[in-house]
């Protein structure tokens, strides 16, 4: 049986890939406020949060976080690079992740939905935004939507289940 995040009773696993640090400490203090228990990972490229979802030699995973943000504008592996990586894995394409961009640009929306992310929203540029935004995130992904539980998913991967 599926459950929600709250009735799982453990904490939310976050992971947010973010190269800049006034933002992550925005999302730091945003996530520390907020009303879910949870514990925010950070991973500062691409690479590093590949690293974290993917042991080495490629099989199985190290790291299973229930929702990641996504900012596109990373060094050298870009965040549409890594969307890509994410959902073309099938352990790791049912983790639900939400691009969380200062760009407004038509072509990173379209492209990060073309690439199968889960939303796209607008990074905020002040604190009491961000709060706003991580509330209604925790909303949605921990209160109303039921995710699948890793283990789970990785047993139905490993049957054949589409």
């Amino acid at each position: 049986m599926t459950a929600g995040i709250k009735e799982r009773t453990r904490l939310a696993e976050i992971l947010l890939i973010e190269d800049n640090h006034g933002d992550v400490i925005l999302a730091r203090r945003a996530f520390r406020d907020s009303r879910t228990a949870n514990k925010l990972h950070i991973a500062t490229s691409g690479e590093e949060a590949l690293a974290l979802l993917r042991p080495s030699g490629g099989e199985g995973r190290a790291y299973a976080p229930d929702l990641i943000l996504l900012d596109l504008n990373l060094p050298k592996l870009s965040g549409q690079d890594v969307l890509r990586t994410l959902k073309e894995d099938p352990d790791l394409r049912y983790i639900p992740v939400v691009v969380l961009s200062s760009s407004r640009a038509a072509q990173d929306v379209v492209q990060s939905y073309h690439l199968h992310a889960n939303g796209y929203v607008v990074k905020p540029s002040d604190l009491e935004q961000f709060r706003d935004i991580v509330g209604k995130l925790e909303q949605f992904w921990f209160e109303v939507a039921v995710l699948p539980d890793p283990a789970a998913a990785r047993q139905v991967f490993s049957i054949g289940t589409p």
